[in-house]
């Protein structure tokens, strides 16, 4: 069977998950052939290993006219047996076999402010659209978490009996620990993107009332702020700079081996998010020996489980305290790490790839 798999999002931030399963797709399948779909800029950042594993450039960008048309036209011509897309954004009239992976509803729940207000809006009613589509003429689809599943299927009743839970998982890196040079050396940290439902704000302020109480406590956001990806982070710069807030730095982009140090000297890795699919920068965090400190909004209760000390995203006094609770407790800090590291245990890249694979071979044998 030809098997072709959509991984235009390689490089992006949910790139990690497509990028995990080729890896594994390729020690699990010798048989049947995949052809992996890439943007060009990303055809050498991913290479196959294995002979049945070959790339084929699809420049299409996402929500866009060439993509309706000319995507279909090349899978059309490429005749597989199976599509997997690894995200919605799909041509809607492609009527092969196809299984689709749809993480969370967030583009059709919210609104990032660092985005033209009215081709954000007329992206979500379009988005809106392709998922109903989507979700109606995919044979399976795949999220990452139960919360997930049942927010597809009160969003689509269609779903129902073709939704699969994959969970993702967490590497802990073997690089070596680099220092990043901070003026302070008591920190929280979060890492990742900085649009307006990751909360940041709001985690800003309860560090600014903990400043009260641990005067040299810092806060450490990681992540690029250049570039046009990264107006959020830009903006919540300057925003707490206007606010005169203390004790904030930006990294900017950090390697491997400073995250590594980062993640493992932290005094608490928080993450406000009001919105998740799944949540891996907790898990990494986890993996590093930091105790994690979470919003309790959508997944994550579920991911985390009780390797995480809960608040109220939407509460600063609750984030603050619950923060608080695990700076001066160390017995609870002991039993975050310890639970942490047990955690991580129970997901796995190569299960969420055989998951996978089971999904396509379901697919592949029905043949009505």
């Amino acid at each position: 069977m030809l098997i072709a798999i959509d991984a235009r999002i390689i490089n992006s931030t949910t790139g990690r998950y497509v990028e995990r399963l080729l890896h594994h797709l390729q020690e699990i399948d010798k048989t049947n052939e995949y052809i992996v779909l890439l943007l060009e800029k990303d055809i050498d950042f991913w290479k196959p290993t294995s002979d049945n594993f070959s790339t084929v450039i699809a420049n299409f960008d996402q929500f866009s006219i060439d993509e309706q048309l000319g995507f279909k036209k090349l899978l059309d011509s490429l005749k597989p047996d199976l599509v997997h897309f690894c995200m919605p954004q799909q041509p809607v009239l492609y009527n092969g076999k196809k299984v689709t992976t749809i993480h969370d509803l967030t583009l059709l729940r919210v609104y990032n402010s660092d985005k033209n207000w009215l081709i954000y809006h007329i992206k979500q009613a379009v988005g809106y659209f392709v998922f109903k589509r989507v979700i109606a003429t995919s044979d399976q689809i795949i999220t990452p978490t139960d919360f997930s599943r049942n927010e597809i299927i009160d969003f689509s009743k269609k779903a129902i009996g073709k939704i699969t839970t994959t969970h993702l998982a967490s590497d802990v890196s073997d690089a070596k620990s680099e220092p990043f040079e901070l003026p302070f050396s008591k920190y929280i940290t979060y890492v990742g993107h900085q649009s307006d439902y990751k909360n940041i704000r709001r985690l800003a302020s309860a560090h600014q009332r903990l400043l009260k109480k641990y005067p040299e406590l810092g806060l450490v956001l990681v992540g690029s702020i250049e570039g046009s990806k990264n107006k959020s982070a830009l903006q919540n710069k300057e925003y707490f700079e206007e606010k005169g807030y203390k004790n904030i730095v930006f990294t900017g982009f950090v390697s491997n081996e400073q995250l590594k140090w980062l993640y493992s000297n932290t005094s608490a890795y928080v993450f406000p998010s009001l919105m998740e699919g799944f949540g891996l920068p907790g898990l990494e965090a986890m993996g590093n020996g930091a105790p994690v400190v979470s919003s309790n909004a959508t997944c994550l209760p579920e991911v985390y489980g009780d390797a995480a000390h809960y608040f109220d995203p939407t509460d600063v006094t609750d984030m603050a305290k619950s923060i608080d609770e695990v700076l001066k407790d160390e017995e609870l800090r002991k039993k975050l790490i310890k639970n942490g590291y047990e955690q991580i245990k129970k997901y796995s890249w190569k299960k969420t790839a055989q998951q996978t694979h089971d999904v396509y071979m379901k697919v592949l044998e029905n043949k009505d």
